[in-house]
């Protein structure tokens, strides 16, 4: 077995491993996130996110609120199928069938929520334009994706998906982020108006800045297949 070949071997052991941990912790907020459904029906203001939301919260704040609670883990769910190329080829039917519900559950109810939620945020102009920002640019790259399927240019539509995927995923780093910072105690008021924004920016730039590279690399092993 020549050294090219063993290296493409472990880069792809590496990856799959990534994606398995990206997939755990995917889950782990996700079940996160149903535990505290009961303390958002009916609203408890004394924990959680709610903490201190009850002045604005009946002034249509909560429409927005429980379409994303709602939404949002629709679409991480279906996110994980999806970008699953093994779910594609072995369920092509169901891959477009759950890619237009994906489309749709972004257009109509993640990113249109969660822009009204960030316009009613009570953390301030940086965390309000950070996740203004998110929900639109969710939006756009769910509807470039969506285009390029129906051209037909699949490579196209699968990169940008994936970007849509990775803005998605702000509501697991969010969440990592706020986690760490507990962790070593840092009690700043600016973690949470900074992680409106590095929740999604920086997995994007790793995204792009990586995109190439692995795609570079695993072109050979593909076609050898």
């Amino acid at each position: 077995m020549s050294i090219d070949i063993m290296e493409d071997k472990t880069l792809l052991a590496i990856t799959r491993i990534c994606r398995l941990l990206a997939i755990l912790v995917v889950v782990r907020t996700l079940v996160a996130v149903f535990g505290n459904l009961f303390d958002y029906f009916p609203p408890n203001f004394q924990t959680g996110f709610l903490m201190g939301r009850e002045g604005n919260f009946w002034n249509g704040y909560h429409l927005a609120f429980y379409a994303h609670v709602i939404t949002g883990p629709l679409s991480l769910i279906l996110g994980l199928i999806l970008v699953s190329d093994w779910f594609r080829r072995r369920w092509p039917a169901w891959h477009r069938a759950l890619g237009r519900v994906q489309v749709a559950n972004v257009l109509l109810g993640v990113a249109p929520s969660g822009f009204f939620m960030a316009l009613g945020t009570d953390s301030g102009p940086v965390a309000a334009s950070g996740f203004a920002v998110l929900s639109i640019g969710t939006a756009l790259f769910a509807l470039q994706g969506y285009r390029a399927a129906i051209a037909r240019q699949f490579g196209m539509h699968k990169q940008w998906m994936t970007r849509c995927f990775v803005l998605l995923l702000s509501a697991v780093v969010i969440r990592l982020i706020g986690g760490i910072s507990e962790w070593v105690e840092n009690t700043s008021e600016l973690v949470y108006p900074l992680s409106a924004w590095l929740c999604w920016v920086v997995p994007l730039m790793l995204y792009e800045l990586l995109r190439q590279p692995i795609q570079a690399l695993f072109a050979p092993a593909r076609q050898s297949h």
